[in-house]
């Protein structure tokens, strides 16, 4: 799980929670209105739906569970993979690639270690495997964009909440009484769409954005790396070439991958 999100959604809660009563305001009472509910949130997901296919809607709601989940991608470890495969390389050939991609989880190092295996030319193993990449992207790119579209739907929402409250309220001005229940109804929808943009679907399109963003790294670094065992490249220079797809940090952080010799 990642915890980040478990921890700003709750936060997040708090927070709200918080400031309703610490402004000495109800919850149920003052910030409650179903029909405001339904206004926004209804109106917002009815927007989106109309601005997406619908299994593009089903999959961008889908989405949200994948920022609770923890990724495990490791930078290092994919590094230290692929210098281990340009060790066997160096020592035994290409073909001895066969064997050692049996024990490989992943997908898509597993994919391209084979189309080196088959003496694919260089070029081409590259535009098969951004192709693969490209296409990743594309996926997570729409439900994105799902999670961006609502965002910019729910402020707008809860304004033609408001809008719809007060044409209400002006409709019964002859009693005063109503005039304050009334606005605080009205206020409400613009809060719900407030809270729609800000507080779920922002952090998660920025969340989703994050996870595409590590996974296409590590996906252009064993495209690299694929290439240059292909290539014939010392270990030790492949190593040196990989790290340089990370930030000073990492470098520091990672340890001596074991390069192969001179």
């Amino acid at each position: 799980m990642d915890i980040a999100s478990i921890l700003g959604i709750i936060l997040g809660i708090f927070l709200f929670v918080f400031g309703v009563i610490n402004g000495g305001g109800n919850l149920t009472r003052d910030f409650w209105d179903v029909p405001s509910v339904i206004i926004t949130i209804g109106g917002s997901l009815a927007g989106t739906l109309a601005s997406h296919k619908l299994s593009d809607f089903i999959n961008g709601l889908k989405s949200i569970t994948l920022t609770f989940k923890d990724t495990k991608a490791d930078v290092s470890e994919v590094i230290k993979n692929i210098i281990d495969l340009s060790n066997i390389a160096r020592k035994e050939g290409l073909l001895a690639l066969e064997e050692a991609a049996n024990g490989i989880e992943d997908e898509f190092l597993k994919k391209g270690v084979m189309l080196v295996v088959d003496g694919t030319d260089p070029e081409l193993v590259r535009g098969i495997m951004e192709a693969d990449l490209l296409s990743v992207e594309e996926r997570h790119n729409v439900n994105i964009g799902f999670w961006k579209a609502w965002e910019g739907l729910g402020p707008a929402w809860g304004m033609i909440g408001t809008l719809i409250g007060l044409i209400n309220m002006l409709a019964k001005l002859d009693d005063p009484s109503t005039v304050g229940p009334s606005m605080s109804v009205a206020l409400v929808t613009t809060l719900y769409g407030s809270l729609i943009a800000n507080w779920l679907c922002n952090p998660t399109a920025a969340k989703l954005k994050v996870n595409n963003d590590e996974e296409i790294r590590i996906k252009e670094i064993t495209v690299e790396g694929l290439l240059s065992i292909q290539a014939g490249e010392n270990p030790r220079v492949i190593e040196e070439k990989l790290k340089s797809f990370l930030s000073p940090k990492m470098r520091e952080g990672m340890t001596d991958q074991g390069g192969g010799e001179e």
